[in-house]
């Protein structure tokens, strides 16, 4: 995994997702040098830079001009440009234009969660992955009870990480935001 602090940030873009909740993620999505992901509201791209390292091809999917650029130069720094097609477009225009793919990595969906599930599962392939990952409650219900309506089998863990600071007297433990990981199995 890529450290975080090896992330080119931007102050109007979320991320990177933290390394702890993209190691999760990889290990969820069973990612193969075969498989092509599609990485809706890529934010700073750590998700994108991990699916790359490990994928035939990633789609990297956003409508933030903000969150594109720095993704760029997150792929160009880490060498992983080539392995990527950045699309700046709303996720369900993008949707359009993409083939069959085999994971489905969602972000942010600009509030359009369950369309946007409906409507990549009809190009996702045969054992593919729908995987969301969230900040907010009302999102893992929705991702859930979408998939719940296309049969896939769903798996739900929530995260909670810490990491430590150590002072003169000891080590202070300082919480991440908690995230919730869904993911769905066609």
């Amino acid at each position: 995994m890529i450290p975080d602090d090896e992330f080119i940030t931007h102050k109007n873009v979320p991320g990177p997702t933290k390394e702890e909740i993209r190691c999760l993620v990889m290990c969820k999505s069973k990612v193969s040098s075969n498989d092509i992901v599609v990485d809706i509201g890529c934010g700073t791209g750590g998700l994108t830079l991990e699916f790359a390292k490990k994928s035939s091809l990633v789609y990297a999917v956003d409508k933030n001009l903000d969150a594109l650029n720095t993704t760029e130069k997150n792929l160009k720094k880490h060498d992983l440009d080539k392995k990527v097609q950045i699309i700046h477009s709303d996720a369900l225009e993008a949707l359009k234009n993409i083939e069959a793919f085999d994971i489905l990595m969602i972000g942010g969906s600009g509030g359009d969660l369950p369309l946007l599930i409906e409507e990549s599962y009809q190009k996702l392939r045969k054992n593919g992955k729908i995987i969301v990952t969230s900040i907010l409650l009302e999102t893992p219900v929705e991702a859930v009870r979408t998939m719940q309506k296309l049969h896939m089998d769903i798996d739900v863990i929530d995260v909670s990480i810490s990491k430590g600071r150590i002072l003169e007297r000891g080590t202070m433990m300082f919480a991440k935001n908690p995230i919730t990981i869904v993911t769905g199995k066609k």
